[in-house]
């Protein structure tokens, strides 16, 4: 390793980190990722007038791209614009510090090989949850956890599930010692069901799901983020409604403020859903599998008809909302375009908070509290936003600050 001299400017501390990294060997893609992020913090810096770079000048770097206030370059974000955005900048910290180029790789993951002795009732498994109508991530997240699971009774030399002991899963369980209840609570639950489902299945005796600890775990324990109205009416205005992908992102972001769409069920609308005649949508919602017809509110129908006039690209694809990239198809199932929300909080000037999920699905909770402040029964609420159980929308009372308020008990009277 090469290390820095201490005259040496930060362009040209830059310029080695650069070099490195081609030496490397990384993608091209990526190398475009770093010169573009280094050339606009370079910039951040001329215009400060900024001439040492330290972790206080990086954090405020973060805060103003960004709007995350961080403690310190050592806290963990899962969001991958932050992220993004800090790993350069760890980079040039480091160096600048030690005067050497280390460069930490992320891992990448890689795909769950089934040992040998457990593959008949792992995919029997897997065909299970596809037979029961699981949402691919669900799939995905169950088979991930009893892969982790099978794996480690591999490691451990146990090579078929009528081997598998009490001691087994008390061995597997001790991994996860320091995680989060709520994770483990998790691990319990698809591990309760995959012991269950080769017990039932005849691939093992005796039944070990009912052997399996409980964890305690407070049900609906968090607080729904929900946004000012204020706020709200900020983020709309942010939205540049001249360009075509902004046309798009108003009318979605519109139809969850306005009708507290989920975002699966924004993706999969498809042209046909709308009901210019009857002013409606009609939607099979993606989680429920329930039906819905909503009101096709002005300002939604409005904002609809100017991306399909002067924003949508052509496509022979039935969704009504798509990518503005060729060839112009449907978004993936994972899509949550949390991306470009927090791209227009930043614009905004919307401060985002640590720690409170602020992605679309927030939006939903702002409109149950806006209803509730106006008054509109439970049972209302719960089918705007396509509830199956009026308890999931009970949730929302928390958020009702004034309806709490008149809960409030007189101390004097209780304790007289």
């Amino acid at each position: 390793m090469i290390t820095m001299n201490e005259n040496q400017s930060i362009h040209e501390a830059i310029e080695y980190i650069i070099a490195s990294l081609k030496k490397q060997g990384q993608a091209p893609g990526t190398l475009k990722n770093y010169i573009n992020s280094f050339n606009v913090f370079k910039k951040y810096l001329a215009e400060c007038k900024i001439s040492k770079v330290n972790e206080k000048v990086c954090l405020a770097y973060i805060y103003l791209k960004t709007g995350a206030k961080l403690k310190s370059f050592n806290q963990k974000t899962l969001d991958p614009n932050i992220n993004r955005r800090m790993k350069p900048l760890h980079l040039l910290l480091s160096y600048l510090d030690t005067g050497k180029f280390i460069y930490r790789q992320r891992k990448i993951k890689e795909p769950f090989i089934c040992p040998e002795g457990f593959s008949c009732e792992y995919e029997m498994f897997v065909e299970e949850c596809r037979y029961r109508g699981y949402a691919n991530a669900t799939i995905n997240s169950n088979t991930d956890k009893v892969g982790y699971f099978l794996n480690y009774l591999d490691t451990v030399s146990v090579s078929s599930s009528e081997k598998i002991t009490l001691k087994h899963i008390d061995g597997f369980l001790a991994l996860y010692d320091s995680a989060a209840v709520k994770y483990v609570g998790t691990i319990l639950y698809v591990l309760r069901n995959y012991l269950s489902f080769i017990y039932q299945n005849g691939f093992i005796l005796t039944d070990l799901s009912l052997l399996l600890p409980k964890v305690r775990m407070m049900r609906n324990s968090s607080i729904p983020h929900a946004w000012k109205k204020t706020d709200i009416v900020k983020l709309l205005k942010a939205i540049d409604r001249e360009d075509p992908k902004g046309k798009r992102d108003y009318a979605i972001i519109l139809m969850v403020v306005r009708l507290g769409l989920r975002v699966s069920d924004i993706r999969a609308m498809k042209l046909s859903s709308l009901n210019w005649n009857r002013k409606t949508i009609s939607l099979n919602m993606i989680k429920t599998k329930q039906t819905i017809e909503l009101p096709l509110l002005d300002d939604i129908g409005w904002a609809i008809i100017d991306y399909l006039k002067n924003g949508r690209p052509k496509t022979i694809c039935d969704r009504l909302f798509v990518r503005h990239r060729p060839p112009y198809n449907t978004f993936g199932e994972t899509a949550s375009f949390h991306e470009s929300l927090r791209r227009y909080m930043v614009k905004a000037g919307i401060a985002i908070p640590l720690g409170v999920h602020h992605g679309m699905h927030s939006l939903r909770s702002s409109l149950a509290k806006n209803m509730l402040e106006a008054q509109a029964p439970l049972p209302v609420i719960s089918e705007v936003l396509g509830h199956k159980n009026i308890n999931t929308t009970s949730i929302y009372l928390k958020i009702d600050i004034e309806g709490l308020r008149k809960c409030a008990l007189d101390p004097e009277k209780v304790f007289k």
